[in-house]
C-alpha cells in the first residue's frame, strides 16, 4: 500500500530493524537446531534428558507434530519468514499491510508459544531449553513490533493533531 501523499513517513528508531533482525537470526539458527535434531532422532541434543528438563522427551513428544508437520519445521518457517519481514529495508517501507502482516505473523507466533508452553508444562512435565529459547526469541519479536506499532501510532495521532491545528491556524492568522 503506497504512503499517503502529503504525508511524511515515520521515521523507524536505529535500533529496530537491527534488533529485529537479530533476535529473528537467532530464532532461525535455534530453529533450525531442533530441525535438525528432529530429523536426526534427538540423537545429537545438547540438553538435559532427565528431570524437569528434558528436550528429548518434549521434542518426541505426540506434542511435536502438528497434523503430520514437525513442530520445529514450522518453527523453522516462522523464523524464516520474520527474518525477511524484519529486513532494514522493509522497515523502511512505509506500508500499513506490512506492518499488520509483521504483527499478525509474530501476533500467531505468540499464541502458538502459549499453546507449547501449556504442552510443555501440564502435558508432557518437561521443559526443553532450546524450545524455550524459541519462545523467547519470538515473545522478543513480538514486543519489537509491538513496541514499532505503539510507536508509529503516537506519531499518527501527533500528525493529526499538528494537521488539524494547522488550518485553525491559518484561519486565525486571515
Amino acid at each position: 500500500m503506497p504512503a499517503d501523499r502529503g504525508r511524511t513517513p515515520a521515521v523507524v528508531p536505529a535500533w529496530v530493524p537491527g534488533a529485529s533482525l537479530t533476535v529473528s537470526l537467532l530464532g532461525l539458527v535455534a530453529a533450525a537446531y531442533l530441525t535438525f535434531e528432529h530429523f536426526t532422532s534427538s540423537s545429537t541434543l545438547a540438553c538435559p534428558e532427565t528431570g524437569v528438563v528434558n528436550c528429548a522427551k518434549v521434542t518426541t513428544s505426540s506434542y511435536s507434530s502438528l497434523a503430520g508437520i514437525p513442530v520445529a519445521v514450522l518453527g523453522l518457517m516462522f523464523f524464516a519468514a520474520m527474518v525477511g519481514l524484519c529486513l532494514p529495508a522493509a522497515w523502511r517501507r512505509d506500508s500499513s499491510a506490512l506492518r499488520l502482516v509483521r504483527l499478525g505473523s509474530v501476533g500467531v507466533g505468540v499464541v502458538f508459544v502459549l499453546y507449547l508452553l501449556w504442552a510443555e508444562l501440564f502435558r508432557i512435565n518437561a521443559i526443553c531449553l532450546w524450545c524455550t529459547a524459541v519462545h523467547v526469541l519470538t515473545l522478543l519479536t513480538f514486543f519489537v513490533a509491538l513496541y514499532r506499532l505503539q510507536q508509529q501510532m503516537m506519531g499518527e495521532d501527533a500528525r493529526q493533531a499538528i494537521a488539524s491545528a494547522r488550518p485553525a491556524a491559518k484561519n486565525g492568522a486571515a
